[in-house]
């Protein structure tokens, strides 16, 4: 059967409309593809989409910009010592995922928590407990996991015994860090550098929290740099690319004016006289008499910059930032004042006891007085009453005159942030003479430095530093160097000389207050003081322990060398010793070392004695009063080896390694050089593996572990 003409119409009809979409789909992709052609050629030499160039995308895209850290720059006492470093520590996290392997499915997770957590627990601060219960999240399952405050802060030592157990999963961060070898070290003038993040850079940086690392922080912090490489998908570098790169400036170091020796000392003296009476406050200077040198500096309360104990009571640095009534000390002023202006008659007789000044009365500490006694013999005595009599009769416009020529109420303009200038109450007569004897005027204890040196330099009067010069680490060359400088002229050199033989009869006259500061070889100039302390309300303290003590001096007395002032501040009493004697106990082993420590600067190389086969103790005490430091190694009653042999010449405060008969334990030689370890070594039959140069970050062998079962002692420089 045909098919109809209708059927066949139909047909011819359809193969035609097929054809028809079939060429107009053709054009559609011929038109398609050269228009994506087309794009793709410009695309090729313009490199550019949406007004981005895709060439810039892709480097940014393998382009890494690495970080180069700029080291700070180190703090050194007066001998070169550094007594503020960098160095590293560590941060402990632990990996939990599961997922974590390695190369040939080797786990990268924490796989044994028990054995992790006995480990960890052996080496930081924290029990085996807690490190389980770390490690075992009950509810989450997170890929990693921290430690808190005991997986930071870790040494590099300590890290090398953790990662010698080999735990899977125990990773650690490098951090950069600061090193202060010495501990409890003029802590609050050197300062504190502490870790801060960047929010711009995300990078962690040291920055300067107090004292010369806050003041000097632009310097010290250098500048970090970057290097700028291209990296394939994989992270290797791409060859033929060159980077760009910006090498670090690391930071300028400083040198203190600071003598570690006697700083070391002071430090010592102040911790046991603090520890007989828990004063409220303590601050002890000692300058160099001619130039304004500090020499040493500690003030209680204090911190240990190694371990950052005390640190919550110990934020001010009181040498600047504190300021107080200096009670009698202020004396040596009113009567410099006094004897410039012409105004003194030292052999005239006044009442001692009680004065009235407007209607108020001034007292004596000896309220019944002495009956009627010569101004001398007042000040010697410490007679408030002789002040006020001595203000009276300057008037008060040239009292005040020479409170700004010594430049008190003003900055000294230290260096140091945060510096206070004083305060005075001056408006009614009885304030002015206050004043007179150190009540209702606030100083500051280098404004008393400052005003101190106008005395003992005879009228010349020095600005206090403690800075000796800025060193570019890379050149060598000196950024900055710090000189004497003079401040202004007070009084004249005869008037110095006067008040220093008066300060003299405070310690050496019958009738003086002020013996307990005579030393044996040396003539002591001296004024001690007592102050009360306000009780912030506009009156003061009452009771006991509400003084502030303290003594100004200068030896040798004719020409002074050195200037020590110390302040005592609320200590409590018990009566067993005055103020007065435990203030002595700070003074005169640090003056008496200083100044034996001048008269020996002549020839700084002693000769090295024998202390073979002597007992310990007798050993120890012969090698200091040479000049050299011991450090006894062992336990034993007797010396059997020493570093230094009899005879050799060596630079005073050099450190001769003492071994023992016994036991031979590890000392801990951090912050020691190189050469002093290995005469350690040598002494004590160890090979040494040493990495780095310079001063001793870490110990394989702990302090005080036997050494006799180890043959290495591998130790890292910085």
């Amino acid at each position: 059967m045909n098919d109809s003409p209708d059927n066949n119409e139909e047909n011819v009809r359809s193969r035609k409309n097929r054809k028809t979409f079939g060429q107009w789909l053709f054009f559609i992709f011929i038109l398609v593809f050269f228009l994506l052609a087309g794009r793709l050629i410009i695309i090729a030499v313009s490199k550019n989409v949406s007004n981005v160039n895709l060439s810039s995308q892709a480097q940014k895209l393998y382009t890494q910009s690495r970080t180069l850290k700029a080291k700070r720059g180190t703090i050194y006492d007066a001998n070169g010592q550094p007594i503020a470093e960098d160095t590293s520590t560590y941060s402990l996290y632990a990996v939990l995922d599961k997922n974590q392997r390695g190369v040939d499915n080797k786990p990268l997770y924490v796989k044994d928590k028990e054995k992790t957590a006995t480990v960890l627990a052996k080496y930081l601060p924290m029990s085996k407990k807690n490190f389980l219960k770390i490690l075992s999240p009950k509810h989450t399952h997170p890929f990693q996991v921290e430690f808190g405050s005991a997986g930071q802060n870790i040494s590099s030592l300590t890290m090398a015994k953790i990662q010698k157990a080999k735990l899977p999963g125990i990773n650690f961060v490098q951090q950069q860090a600061r090193l202060y070898p010495n501990g409890v070290f003029a802590s609050n003038l050197v300062g504190l550098a502490t870790s801060k993040s960047d929010k711009k850079t995300g990078n962690t940086n040291l920055v300067g929290q107090m004292g010369i690392e806050s003041a000097f922080d632009s310097l010290l912090k250098g500048e970090n740099g970057y290097r700028d490489a291209r990296y394939d998908v994989y992270g290797y570098k791409l060859p033929g690319q060159t980077q760009k790169e910006r090498p670090a400036k690391n930071g300028d170091d400083i040198y203190t004016t600071i003598d570690s020796h006697i700083q070391n000392l002071l430090e010592s003296e102040m911790s046991s006289v603090q520890s007989q009476v828990h004063a409220a406050g303590m601050n002890a200077v000692l300058m160099d008499a001619k130039t304004g040198k500090i020499v040493a500096a500690s003030q209680r309360p204090t911190f240990n910059s190694s371990t950052l104990k005390g640190i919550n009571n110990a934020w001010t640095n009181s040498l600047v930032q504190d300021t107080f009534e200096p009670g009698s000390t202020m004396k040596i002023f009113t009567l410099s004042s006094s004897i410039d202006s012409g105004h003194y008659r030292g052999n005239a007789l006044y009442e001692s006891g009680r004065y009235s000044v407007d209607g108020k009365i001034v007292p004596d500490w000896n309220q019944a007085g002495w009956g009627y006694i010569t101004y001398n013999k007042g000040f010697a005595l410490s007679s408030n009453v002789a002040m006020a009599h001595l203000e009276q009769q300057m008037g008060a416009k040239t009292w005040k005159e020479y409170i700004k020529k010594f430049k008190f109420l003003q900055s000294t303009n230290s260096g140091l942030k945060g510096e206070m200038s004083g305060s005075m109450q001056f408006n009614y007569p009885i304030e002015q003479a206050d004043t007179s004897f150190g009540q209702g005027i606030d100083v500051t204890a280098i404004q008393m430095m400052q005003a101190l040196t106008a005395v003992s330099n005879n009228g010349t009067m020095m600005k206090p530093y403690f800075i000796s010069k800025i060193v570019d680490p890379e050149t060598k060359k000196v950024v900055k160097k710090y000189k004497p400088t003079v401040v202004g002229h007070p009084i004249k050199a005869s008037t110095a000389k006067q008040v220093r033989k008066h300060m003299q009869d405070v310690v050496y006259k019958s009738y003086g207050i002020g013996a307990d500061y005579k030393m044996k070889g040396y003539r002591v100039a001296a004024k001690t003081g007592t102050a009360q302390v306000s009780n912030g309300a506009g009156g003061y303290a009452s009771g006991d322990d509400s003084y502030l003590y303290s003594v100004a001096g200068m030896v040798p007395a004719n020409n002074p060398r050195y200037v020590m002032y110390i302040t005592m501040k609320q200590p409590k009493l018990t009566g067993t010793k005055t103020a007065t004697q435990l203030i002595a106990q700070i003074f005169k082993p640090v003056m008496n070392r200083v100044l034996q420590s001048e008269n020996e600067k002549a020839d700084t190389t002693k000769t090295v004695p024998n202390v073979t086969y002597q007992d310990t103790a007798t050993a120890k005490k012969m090698m200091t009063e040479k000049g050299f430091t011991p450090t006894v190694v062992g336990n034993g009653n007797l010396i059997s080896k020493q570093s230094l042999k009899e005879g050799t010449k060596a630079e005073e405060n050099q450190r001769v390694i003492l071994l023992t008969n016994g036991t031979p334990k590890m000392p801990r030689i951090i912050g020691w050089p190189k050469k002093d370890v290995e005469a350690l070594c040598d002494l004590v039959g160890l090979k040494l593996d040493a990495t780095g140069t310079g001063y001793a970050d870490s110990q394989s062998i702990a302090f005080s572990q036997a050494i006799g079962d180890n043959k290495t002692l591998r130790v890292n420089f910085e």
